[in-house]
């Protein structure tokens, strides 16, 4: 058990990053590009997106800025140019990116104490902030994203849980799963008189 309230938050991170890493494993370039919602979401996006949260709130935001560029977020950028990953801009730099982020933010979360008083200028009056309540919003943030992870990878090829072989998931075969939808379904279809 860890009585530390930085190293917890920071476990948590950590597991939350892996979780939504690990959903890109097995996938080609086509499936972690995609768009698998009517809003574009796809799953190298959201690394991406995450990453670059992960660089602000964890870097500048406690006067540690990150040398990586990130042009997705000069004025001149398209909106939302970090939730998807262009043809020109490769999958191997979104993941050099990914390591950039977290090793910037872990070494800011090491370096800080949970007092640590930094300044989030997209905040705007709200904007002053502790090491603690960063580490807790990055940690909803990331947890957020992986779930969405969660959801785009179920619908490419099946695959649930936070990380392969998940022991929190249940052992079902397709037929399994097709029986426990069904019966899902036909109970909202009762509620609904449908």
């Amino acid at each position: 058990m860890d009585a530390d309230p930085k190293a917890t938050l920071h476990r948590y991170l950590r597991r939350q990053r892996e979780g939504l890493l690990d959903k890109l494993e097995g996938l080609d370039e086509y499936d972690v590009r995609r768009p698998l919602t009517g809003t574009g979401t796809n799953l190298l996006g959201l690394v991406k997106h995450v990453a670059s949260v992960q660089v602000g709130y964890l870097g500048e935001v406690f006067g540690r800025p990150s040398p990586w560029a990130m042009p997705w977020y000069d004025d001149a950028a398209e909106p939302d140019a970090d939730l998807w990953v262009p043809a020109d801009e490769s999958r191997a730099s979104v993941l050099d990116l990914w390591q950039h982020s977290a090793e910037h933010a872990d070494a800011t979360v090491e370096a800080l104490p949970l007092d640590a008083v930094g300044d989030v200028p997209w905040w705007g009056e709200h904007g002053r902030v502790t090491l603690h309540q960063v580490l807790v919003h990055v940690v909803a943030e990331v947890a957020r994203h992986a779930g969405h992870a969660d959801i785009l990878r179920e619908q490419l090829d099946g695959r649930t849980g936070m990380v392969a072989g998940d022991a929190n998931v249940p052992d079902r075969d397709a037929q399994q799963w097709a029986a426990f939808r069904d019966r899902i379904e036909q109970a909202a279809r009762d509620v609904a008189g449908r």
